[in-house]
């Protein structure tokens, strides 16, 4: 069994660039117990209202935003390199369609009946504060549309306060 060492909010220190290229799971529970995952890349990290937060966009037609709405909080994972094949599984199939948790092989496990992986390097938990639809007329830049919204499925844009961290021992 992994274990993890729980890590200062004001001590870790994401190189949020950096991590442009790595993907993450956003994985959140229902009240039933039900687990879903996605995998993400788009986000960030700040201060926002005076507490250290996380910003994560989810489109709406993603299953996993069903379990992020239905629920208080939600985690961040990230992994090793290793997983990336996993990860991109994830990231392919719908729960909808198939306990594709399963299928990747991952385990899960919950901080405060929130759920995270066994196999992460590091997982953030994060409690909403905020959730709005991108809207369209909000652009100023009108080449991103094109480029990322040809189907205008704007993203919800999630703020949460990062509540707890834990890194692989």
């Amino acid at each position: 069994m992994t274990s993890f060492e729980k890590i200062e909010i004001k001590d870790f220190t994401p190189d949020s660039f950096g991590l442009k290229n790595k993907w993450m799971l956003v994985t959140a529970s229902k009240p039933d117990g039900t687990v879903n995952t996605m995998t993400a890349s788009w986000g960030g990290y700040g201060v926002m209202w005076n507490k250290e937060v996380v910003f994560v966009v989810i489109r709406p037609q993603r299953y996993t935003r069903e379990f992020v709405e239905s629920t208080e909080s939600f985690s961040l994972t990230f992994f090793d390199k290793k997983y990336l094949k996993d990860l991109s599984y994830l990231g392919k199939v719908s729960g909808r369609d198939e306990d594709k948790i399963s299928k990747a092989g991952l385990n899960i496990a919950f901080d405060k009946h929130i759920p995270y992986f066994m196999e992460a390097e590091t997982a953030i938990f994060a409690k909403k504060l905020f959730v709005q639809r991108i809207q369209e007329d909000a652009f100023l830049e009108k080449d991103i549309i094109e480029r990322w919204y040809p189907e205008k499925d704007f993203h919800y844009l999630y703020i949460a306060e990062v509540t707890n961290i834990l890194k692989r021992k």
